[in-house]
């Protein structure tokens, strides 16, 4: 999506990085994105141990063997106590989630009318973490079944999230890959995140905004050591296509898979006008990791300050050194700043392929 916020900002400063846009589980085939629905009808049960941190999530998707989805499955946690938490249903996509846990051993059970019971092996969950659980499946009457995490199911379920980030865009024609609707969305591995950094690189939108950059640089007369007319423009159009991809490849794939950190902006869509726009600020330096907690945005952070740095491979040499490094570098943390509020509170209505029922944090 960055290369609509890139075209707003082009006026402001010279950004590094193009900012582009961009539980479902499912063990073999068809994927459901949709959003986790708050849970029915609960009953919490379970103690609350003073000083341990209650903000840990469970959810999970329950179908039959058809893969239709359960609607009213009754979906029981219980404690390493063996004490009963919490009881739900899974709602109309089939999805149930259990928040505010503490960090404990776990176990799920799941039950359906003329179903067969499905019982979990053991969830260790960690102070605030946010676990996605494999799919539920539920065959007709007979028999107690349990599924396990395996790779094949986080492969599936990553490859899944580049699919759905890939087709949305705004107004169907400028890429949103980067933000996601979904806030339980499971993460990506770091194939994943090379696919969706490539996608995000190559798709024809980049190029286009890339030259809208440099045309209004020529204009302007940015950078005067590139020179006019024909090669000056481009000399400009390589520079601004280098911050491009450099900027996409480290702040969105590499450094995201070496710190295990998602690059993908969630949205929140809850709470008070001041508190959204402070999420969005402090998402460029705050994000989610792929354990679901948060964490030091150490991933864009350096990957828009890398990308500064090797900008003065390739500018004039009038304008290379440590400013034009903090230039880029602040003008790329700023364009992030005005993309974060920009997703928050302007895209989702005009984004094409949102998974229905993805409203944000629940």
């Amino acid at each position: 999506m960055a290369c609509f916020i890139l075209v707003v900002c082009s006026g402001i400063a010279r950004s590094t990085a193009l900012a582009q846009e961009s539980f479902s589980l499912n063990t073999r085939d068809g994927a459901l994105a949709d959003a986790v629905e708050p849970p029915q009808n609960s009953a919490q049960s379970g103690a609350n141990d003073v000083g341990k941190t209650s903000d840990g999530s469970l959810s999970g998707t329950v179908l039959d063997t058809n893969r239709n989805v359960l609607q009213g499955a009754h979906v029981t946690l219980t404690a390493r106590s063996g004490a009963t938490v919490q009881t739900v249903e899974s709602g109309s996509n089939g999805q149930f989630a259990f928040r505010g846990l503490l960090p404990d051993v776990y176990k799920l059970t799941v039950t359906a009318a003329g179903m067969s019971t499905f019982t979990s092996t053991q969830i260790q969950l960690e102070a605030g973490e946010a676990r996605i659980l494999p799919t539920v499946t539920l065959a007709v009457a007979g028999g107690t079944t349990s599924v396990n995490v395996t790779d094949q199911n986080k492969e599936e379920l990553a490859q899944e999230q580049v699919q759905i980030a890939v087709h949305q865009r705004i107004g169907g024609i400028i890429p949103n890959f980067y933000s996601t609707y979904d806030w339980t969305a499971p993460p990506m591995g770091a194939k994943q995140k090379f696919q969706l950094s490539f996608r995000s690189i190559i798709d024809p939108v980049s190029f286009l905004t890339v030259a809208g950059i440099a045309g209004a640089e020529q204009y302007r007369n940015v950078y005067p050591g590139f020179g006019g007319g024909i090669e000056g423009y481009g000399k400009r159009y390589g520079a601004a296509l280098a911050d491009h991809v450099s900027g996409s490849l480290l702040g969105r794939a590499v450094y995201p898979s070496i710190f295990h950190q998602d690059p993908r902006y969630f949205y929140k869509g809850k709470g008070s006008i001041g508190s959204r726009a402070l999420y969005a600020i402090s998402a460029t330096v705050i994000t989610r990791g792929d354990d679901g907690l948060r964490k030091p945005n150490y991933s864009h952070v350096l990957g828009t300050f890398s990308a500064a740095a090797i900008s003065n491979l390739y500018y004039p040499t009038s304008d290379r050194g440590v400013s034009l490094f903090l230039r880029n570098g602040f003008a790329g943390m700023g364009a992030a700043v005005v993309s974060n509020l920009v997703r928050e509170f302007l895209l989702k209505g005009i984004t094409s392929h949102v998974p229905a029922g993805a409203n944000g944090q629940p």
